[in-house]
């Protein structure tokens, strides 16, 4: 996929969508390997001609995995929770406390050093993504930049707005079935009506990835914290309002009925949860009062 500010962002947001649309927990994992090649070219990170390595991006809980630089090089040490693809990513960028800050750090996903623990995601909706604890012993580690370069690269919030772009697919998935019903011709007046609604929320979340990756491409170094906030926002409330419509206007039949829908449906509410809810709606509201006038 092009990268964020490469001049094609709307193409890498399209990208993610499809992803969403077909699978979500395909969407998880593609948009984790997605973001950790954008992270790396943007710090200057080593060769990434390997196809046949699998990254993810577990930086979750910072401070739950210590880092040590020993005679031999940095080794890392601790339980890490929210690692998607425990088992199927060969490597990953793994955030952790050391002396001199918090930093990201490159590992190699292989037994003893990295150890996916039994038990510890026993999720319905993104079973697949396995996003189990990993605990980390001594595991070699290559830094990735300086003490917090990852989190104040603008690319950070690059990278957030595509995980709104998989909800976003995801969303899509689901119309997809009210649309079959429409089809069909199975839907009463409020069934349309409904229909109508979910196509509003669906264009709003469309347009607002649209204009970011337009600004974004406009002037790659800008700080987007409060762009990524505003999207995932708007995203979010659109997805939920299509899950919400969905069961309204199908009844129970395809959540119980239709594997594929009621699955999709499961992934997406867990997966919207990446959204901090509130928190993160008082953070965009804080940085719109500490700015200029904003409409």
């Amino acid at each position: 996929m092009p990268f964020p500010g490469s001049g094609r962002t709307a193409e890498r947001f399209r990208g993610l969508a499809a992803l969403g649309r077909a699978d979500l927990v395909t969407a998880r994992l593609g948009e984790g390997h997605a973001d950790a090649m954008a992270i790396r070219a943007s710090l200057c990170d080593a060769d990434q001609n390997q196809t046949d390595e699998r990254w993810g991006v577990w930086a979750a809980a910072p401070s739950s995995v210590r880092a040590e630089h020993t005679a031999t090089g940095w080794q890392l040490t601790g339980d890490r929770p929210w690692c998607s693809g425990a088992a199927w990513c060969t490597h990953a960028l793994v955030t952790a406390a050391a002396e001199d800050g918090t930093r990201l750090f490159a590992v190699r996903n292989t037994a003893p050093h990295a150890v996916p623990l039994d038990g510890t995601w026993p999720a319905i909706g993104m079973a697949g993504s396995d996003s189990r604890t990993v605990r980390f012993t001594a595991a070699p580690a290559r830094p990735v930049g300086e003490p917090g370069d990852y989190v104040d690269r603008p690319g950070f919030w690059h990278g957030g707005i595509g995980v709104a772009a998989c909800w976003y697919g995801g969303a899509l998935g689901i119309a997809d079935t009210l649309y079959a019903a429409a089809v069909r011709k199975d839907l009463d007046p409020h069934g349309m009506a409904h229909l109508g609604a979910v196509d509003a929320a669906l264009a709003a979340a469309r347009a607002v990835l649209l204009e970011a990756a337009a600004t974004i491409d406009a002037d790659p170094a800008a700080d987007a914290h409060r762009l990524a906030l505003r999207v995932r926002a708007v995203v979010e409330a659109s997805a939920t309002e299509v899950i919400d419509r969905a069961g309204r206007m199908l009844g129970a039949g395809p959540l119980c009925r239709d594997v594929e829908h009621a699955q999709r449906v499961a992934d997406l509410t867990v997966y919207l949860r990446q959204s901090h809810a509130e928190a993160d709606l008082e953070q965009l509201g804080r940085l719109v009062a500490g700015g200029e006038q904003p409409w």
